[in-house]
């Protein structure tokens, strides 16, 4: 569109000038600096806050249609935005836990390829991870659902689950399974998840598969089809979501609640 776009070459992001662009939101997608005190460092100058593309361990964490109205300017000047797999399944959670109350719940994400494997065995911490990604279906850690927790505090404590990393691209997938506190017919579930829909939490009854995700702006779309109920306390549900593009439009959608507040 002709806009010049101003490029900076630093590992210290506390050298970088963001006020010769006159920056007043930094998003700071490196995946090193997570922490408020690490990512505070680019705040000064014109720089007003700072949000973090990923989970933090001490920085307030949003997601977008779930708790962004606690989000306060007045105190909050780093913040995160959670993992894309958090915002993937936080909705889902909210809607439960504000009808029939959640007891546990155990969370797998089939989640696409990501930047810290391997394309053919090698070293790695994690042995696992070491493993190529071209051909193997990884189990790995995600901290998405203890985040949850401190996304709804309701429900810290109550909910764990793992990663299965698969040879995509990108288009992920969340199987979520509930012990409810009281009973719930699917479709009962089916239609408060409807009832939420905005532009970060879509609804489809449709046969999809995880290519039809790729470039949807939704954090995640509910995928009613492949829901069920084993009993009136206990289900799965499940959401595909574009975990680059997708959680990319959840960011600026915070990018733009906290715009309107500076």
């Amino acid at each position: 569109d002709g806009r010049p776009i101003k490029v900076f070459n630093s590992r210290n992001p506390a050298e970088i000038d963001w006020t010769s662009c006159g920056a007043e939101i930094v998003v700071e997608s490196t995946g090193v600096f997570t922490t408020v005190e690490a990512a505070g460092v680019h705040l000064g100058g014109s720089v007003k806050k700072v949000l973090i593309s990923a989970p933090s361990k001490d920085a307030p964490m949003f997601v977008m249609g779930v708790n962004e109205e606690t989000y306060d300017p007045a105190t909050m000047d780093v913040v995160s935005n959670a993992s894309c797999t958090t915002n993937a399944s936080a909705v889902i959670v909210k809607v439960l836990e504000e009808n029939w109350g959640i007891e546990a719940g155990l969370l797998t994400t089939i989640h696409a390829a990501t930047a810290t494997q391997k394309t053919v065995d090698g070293p790695s911490k994690a042995w696992r991870l070491g493993r190529s990604a071209l051909n193997n279906i990884i189990p790995s850690t995600t901290g998405a659902a203890k985040a949850l927790g401190k996304v709804i505090p309701a429900v810290e404590g109550k909910l764990n689950g793992y990663a299965l990393r698969v040879p995509t691209v990108t288009g992920s997938f969340v199987d979520f399974t509930f012990q409810l506190k009281n009973p719930a017919t699917l479709e009962q579930i089916k239609e408060k998840m409807a009832a939420a829909a905005s532009p970060s939490f879509g609804y489809t009854e449709d046969q999809m598969v995880s290519c039809d995700i790729i470039g949807d702006t939704h954090g995640c779309i509910f995928d009613a089809a492949s829901c069920m109920a084993m009993t009136p306390t206990f289900v799965k549900l499940t959401t595909f979501y574009d975990n680059e593009y997708g959680y990319t439009n959840q960011l600026v959608r915070f990018i733009g609640l906290i715009a309107s507040k500076l």
